[in-house]
């Protein structure tokens, strides 16, 4: 399985904008889909965006559409999320996981970074 590392989370006030990577080694990047979750205090882990190996397909939640963006650089190993227009129910542990394209469930996950948003 591959190992994630994410990185670049922080405080910032509402408005504001984030941008997460995720670095991925000890695998073959290219064959995994690729997802951002996050997890509020006293909540239950939730999707926020995923991307297909090729980078071709991506999907949000609704409560970040228009917002955040998923996007991948198989060159470099990496999925980032860039968070524009950040509201204070943002903030979370946002956990970069992998799931490999021919499998449907998320094998390998990151240590998490905290975002949050105060208002």
């Amino acid at each position: 399985q591959v190992q994630l590392v994410e990185s670049g989370g922080g405080s910032v006030q509402t408005g504001g904008s984030l941008r997460l990577s995720c670095a991925a080694s000890g695998g073959t990047f290219s064959v995994y889909d690729m997802g951002w979750f996050r997890q509020a205090p006293g909540k239950e882990r939730e999707f926020v965006a995923r991307i297909s190996w090729s980078g071709g397909s991506t999907s949000y939640a609704d409560s970040v559409k228009g917002r955040f963006t998923i996007t991948r650089d198989n060159a470099k190993n990496s999925v980032y999320l860039q968070m524009n227009s950040l509201k204070p129910e943002d903030t979370a542990v946002y956990y970069c996981a992998a799931s490999h394209y021919k499998l449907a469930s998320w094998g390998s996950w990151g240590q998490g970074t905290q975002v949050t948003v105060s208002s």
